[in-house]
């Protein structure tokens, strides 16, 4: 793909009014106006497909994460009405390249949020009597909370952080009765731990009336997940974890039996009413105002990947998964997940929240390495410092990932 000519970069590096902030000593393009950066600062990258800021920090948390400038550039492209037959041309189009990715027939839908507005959403769409929140990690923890908040009755299947939900475990609550929907997520991002979803999933048949709501923000688009195989109900995803675009827009597809449900369920609200989803897609719409770049920059994302194959998409998510794997390994450390059930789009690497392996300072550790240009993860919750995470997810290549865990070397030897 062509790039911008000179001109057009030399008016975007003028417009550009960075501040220094949270990146740790780096630069960010947000908050209040100083001095833009100068020519000298911008160089050509060909691994992010353009010009970037030198002062820019290369993302390796577990999202947002690095976003590449072919993305920014499709993110920029003229507005259009979002009730106009360009809209609607652009919403069709997409339709069957997300429908590939989650080897599904059903409509996939956009909602200009979080993924918490769509998980939020499946609960008071979706629960009538009892939900099931399956928990091993801060957000399949904070669910059962926002279970409660919206007024519904949950109870918590609580399993200890660094060990996965298991198909046993679910099917003895469920044989209770007491339950019509479920919620557990399929790659616990501040564990790192990827629960098998697929005996998960396989308990619909023995329960079919109860609604299966999977989060799967960070595992979709970096491994395989056949949403009509699974049959499960719902599974969403936020666009800035493996789909590598900015935060801001959520990605779900929703069952005939999900919809069936929800127009049974009073005081859905408006904004996350599955049924105007339904409604709206049936026209190649969205219920309100979307935001019509991330539609633009999803679609361009989905030629890259259905480009690259899917099946060389989730095994290059592996291959640079097991690189930081083996890293964590050389240096004496340890991985927090449960063995065989660990993440493969990121690696939470534990530093003493378990026993064994090694413990070094991760604040200094991620001070190091961000002089070197990358951002990693500290840890989360109640594991932060007592675990670091390094993510792989997106547009990582080994080469890329070479990079960082060659800064990471460096730093190690500082410590």
């Amino acid at each position: 793909m062509a790039g911008p000519s000179e001109k057009s970069w030399t008016l975007l590096k003028a417009s550009v009014q960075p501040r220094t902030g949270p990146c740790g000593g780096g630069t960010c393009q947000t908050g209040p106006a100083v001095k833009p950066f100068p020519a000298a600062a911008w160089r050509l990258d060909p691994t992010r497909g353009g010009p970037f800021c030198m002062g820019h920090v290369k993302l390796h948390i577990p999202g947002p994460v690095e976003v590449s400038e072919r993305t920014f550039r499709a993110f920029c492209q003229p507005m259009i009405g979002h009730r106009g037959q360009g809209f609607k041309d652009l919403y069709a189009r997409l339709q069957p390249k997300l429908q590939q990715l989650l080897y599904t027939r059903r409509p996939v839908y956009l909602s200009t949020s979080s993924a918490w507005g769509v998980m939020e959403a499946a609960i008071r769409n979706l629960v009538k009597r009892k939900v099931l929140t399956c928990m091993c990690g801060a957000f399949s923890d904070k669910w059962y909370d926002v279970a409660l908040r919206c007024g519904k009755q949950a109870e918590p299947l609580q399993v200890p952080w660094g060990s996965p939900i298991r198909a046993e475990a679910v099917d003895a609550k469920l044989a209770t009765g007491q339950f019509d929907a479920l919620t557990v997520i399929h790659n616990e991002t501040s564990t790192g731990v990827m629960s098998p979803i697929e005996e998960i999933a396989a308990l619909k048949r023995k329960y079919p009336d109860v609604m299966f709501i999977v989060d799967t923000v960070s595992s979709m688009s970096a491994v395989k997940l056949p949403f009509d195989e699974l049959g499960i109900d719902v599974m969403l995803a936020g666009t800035q974890k493996a789909f590598a675009l900015p935060p801001g827009m959520t990605v779900f597809v929703c069952s005939e039996a999900a919809l069936e449900r929800a127009a049974t369920v009073p005081d859905r609200g408006y904004y996350f009413d599955f049924l105007e989803f339904q409604k709206n897609a049936e026209q190649n719409m969205t219920p309100s105002t979307p935001s019509i770049a991330h539609v633009y920059a999803l679609d361009a994302k989905m030629d890259e990947i259905l480009a690259e194959g899917l099946e060389a998409r989730f095994e290059r998510h592996r291959r640079t998964n097991q690189m930081v794997r083996d890293w964590t390994a050389r240096h004496g450390f340890t991985l927090f997940p449960d063995p065989g059930f660990e993440s493969r789009t990121l690696t939470c690497i534990n530093n003493g929240a378990k026993p064994g392996g090694r413990v070094v300072d991760v604040p200094r550790l991620q001070q190091l390495v961000r002089e070197r240009g990358f951002l990693i993860d500290g840890g989360y919750g109640k594991i932060k410092g007592k675990t670091f995470r390094v993510s792989n997810m997106g547009d990582e290549t080994e080469a890329t990932m070479a990079e960082l865990l060659a800064a990471m070397d460096e730093a190690m030897k500082l410590l």
